[in-house]
């Protein structure tokens, strides 16, 4: 609960900063620049958000769903008339180009309220006939206090929220709890702690705590799960995923490679459905290759600030070199590398944390860039022959977030994706996630969803009432 950001200005970064009261800092990923320090939350701090939530939140499940609707609304208002200033907070914090979150990122949040605060309005269980004597009918009640470590519709159901950002990415959350305190949300139902994974913990063990939703990777995900089942909290996992682009050889030939550069180097490659194993059927993959490196070559890596940059920074130089790490091993492995894969160091880009975007062919399904998680800017083609081929492939990974299919027969397109293990796939497209659509995955990526109507089923809880409308009869 204490969000307080010191300036740089006012002492160096200490050593140690995952006790309570310690501090940390955040750094641009772009410059290498520290934006400030952030104070860790402990267990006094998480325990008063707790309590405060729970006062806070028995007064907004009182309110109508029309009144909490409104406040949503007023929020994603603030949200758009506030983009840019938002807008560049999110690039200096992430490192993403100022034209990703200035174009989806602040106008995604705020349609995400707006779609939520519709659903407000239309809460409601069902009315169940049991005869002339009775019938029944049920409620959908919200769960209490809901802790985010990444994740949304807690609000729109009546529940409180305490989220924890990442501690890469401390800063747009607390402007988001200003934003909605300035909407109107009754102070308390939506809080920030801020902290490492001992933070994290605190929340997902605390039995003031409902319900826990995670975006994260797989180990984290287990051990959400686990300190979760202590007290038997419901539970949202969004998890890692190694998820496959599949390209018939009947697709549209550029509308295929479009769908691979948006399955594989939005956000520098930093997102968790991307379709970083490429399947391309073997006779197109030459024409397909060519098309392909020719316009990542096009693409403009720079100062994420600029308007024109299309490729940012990735978020720390930790996971920069983790990325390096994948694309030596892969060369080592034996694929051959057509593009990219180094660290950028020209003039000031080279204080941030750059890679070039990476597209590997030659690739085998048992290596590791085509077997494990990388989260960055590395794509794998692999070719294939025949649809059976290729769908056994795609399923052969222990993850099922995403998947696409790019091919002009529909009947073909709908009977692949029937057959892949994905939660979330796409038919002739990739990453687009409107809020009106289910988010998720199966598998190790997780359980349960984020967007559409099914999220609401995971922050509400299902009462049944019996209704009588005669005598009552005991056999006694």
């Amino acid at each position: 609960m204490n969000n307080q950001f010191a300036s740089q200005s006012e002492g160096e970064m200490p050593q140690a900063a995952s006790a309570a009261g310690s501090r940390f800092a955040s750094v641009n990923p772009a410059t290498g620049e520290v934006l400030g320090y952030v104070t860790v939350d402990g267990p006094a701090q998480v325990d008063a958000a707790v309590a405060a939530a729970r006062r806070a939140q028995v007064q907004w499940a009182a309110a109508t769903g029309a009144e909490r609707a409104r406040v949503l609304r007023r929020a994603a208002d603030i949200l758009r008339a506030r983009n840019q200033e938002l807008a560049e907070l999110e690039t200096r914090d992430t490192g993403k180009p100022i034209q990703e979150t200035r174009v989806v990122d602040v106008a995604s949040g705020a349609d995400c309220f707006e779609y939520f605060a519709g659903l407000a309005q239309s809460l409601s269980g069902e009315h169940i006939d049991l005869g002339s004597q009775a019938f029944g009918y049920t409620r959908r009640e919200p769960l209490g206090v809901v802790a985010g470590i990444g994740s949304w519709p807690a609000l729109a159901c009546g529940n409180a929220m305490i989220f924890k950002p990442a501690e890469l990415t401390p800063f747009t959350a607390v402007k988001l709890q200003e934003i909605l305190l300035e909407a109107g949300l009754p102070a308390g139902v939506f809080q920030v702690v801020q902290g490492f994974a001992d933070t994290g913990r605190l929340l997902t063990r605390h039995p003031g705590i409902r319900k826990v939703s995670l975006t994260g990777e797989v180990g984290t995900g287990k051990a959400v799960m686990a300190d979760a089942a202590q007290s038997l909290k419901n539970v949202t996992l969004e998890l890692g995923g190694k998820s496959p682009l599949i390209v018939f050889e009947d697709a549209k030939l550029d509308n295929a490679v479009a769908g691979a550069l948006l399955a594989n180097f939005y956000s520098s490659g930093q997102v968790c459905s991307n379709g970083t194993r490429v399947f391309v059927h073997r006779s197109i993959k030459s024409a397909f290759l060519e098309r392909l490196v020719k316009r990542v070559a096009a693409m403009r890596i720079g100062d994420p600030m600029d308007p024109e940059t299309q490729v940012g920074a990735l978020i720390s130089e930790q996971h920069m070199h983790k990325v390096l790490g994948y694309i030596a091993r892969g060369r080592a492995e034996g694929a051959r590398l057509l593009i990219g894969g180094a660290r950028v160091i020209d003039g000031e880009l080279g204080k941030g944390y750059f890679v070039g975007p990476a597209i590997f062919d030659g690739c085998r399904d048992d290596m590791s860039i085509v077997r494990e998680e990388i989260f960055g800017p590395v794509m794998s083609v692999l070719e294939f022959d025949d649809e059976q081929e290729v769908i056994a492939r795609a399923n052969a990974t222990e993850f099922g977030l995403a998947a696409g299919v790019f091919t002009n027969d529909l009947t073909r397109g709908h009977r692949v994706i029937a057959r892949l293990q994905a939660g979330t796939c796409w038919i002739n497209h990739y990453n687009v996630t409107p809020i009106e659509l289910p988010f998720g995955g199966v598998k190790m990526s997780g359980l349960g969803r984020e967007n559409g109507r099914a999220a609401l089923e995971h922050y509400t809880q299902l009462k049944s009432v019996y209704v009588a409308m005669g005598d009552v009869e005991a056999p006694y």
